[in-house]
């Protein structure tokens, strides 16, 4: 286990919750890279099967809830670009919850 791979995936576990913050209030996309996200993933991926492979130890959990958080970000990039679809079809919130104005 190492002191640095720790800090690390801390430093990097205190961005995601401000990352997906942002990806759920703006309910866009701008800023945001779905190909970005997917090699974050993949990485955590690598390190999780590092980690079962080569060295087991309690640091994988770090791993594993990065990976989620990320995998989080990813669905909101989804469902963002979903809504900014609506948004630009000149359908907006009230019109899908049968208000007419």
């Amino acid at each position: 286990m190492s002191v640095f791979e720790i800090v690390m995936l801390i430093c990097f576990g205190f961005a995601w919750p401000a990352s997906i913050w942002k990806s759920w209030t703006s309910r866009n996309n701008a800023g945001k890279s779905l190909h970005f996200l997917c090699i974050i993933l993949v990485g955590y991926a690598a390190g999780i099967t590092h980690k079962f492979l080569y060295s087991n130890d309690a640091v994988i959990i770090l791993y594993c809830i990065n990976a989620v958080m990320v995998t989080t970000d990813i669905a909101l990039w989804f469902r963002n670009g979903r809504l900014m679809k609506e948004d630009d079809s000149g359908q907006d919130f009230a019109s899908h919850q049968g208000v007419h104005g």
